[in-house]
């Protein structure tokens, strides 16, 4: 998909699709990054480390942000892409 709205006049035929691809691309970068993060910090809960949970709540919590932003975006589908 990769486009959002329209821009331009209120008549159909002169409107133009946003392209937002690569804006979901550096989205789905940062999503996976966020992932990452998370399950490294789960392992350090695990682990013992007492400040770890609280860190991978709030790391999931902003990877969840990011999947919606990415659904907002680029429409329903695998984030896996």
């Amino acid at each position: 998909m990769g486009s959002l709205g329209t821009i331009g006049t209120d008549r159909p035929e002169e409107m133009q699709r946003v392209d937002t691809s690569g804006i979901v691309d550096r989205l789905r970068s940062i999503e996976e990054e966020l992932r990452d993060l998370a399950y490294d910090r789960l392992r350090e809960a695990a682990g013992g480390d007492a400040d770890a949970r609280a860190d991978e709540k709030r790391v999931l919590q902003a990877r969840r942000a990011i999947e919606r932003a990415i659904r907002a975006l680029d429409g329903p589908g695998d984030l896996d892409d």
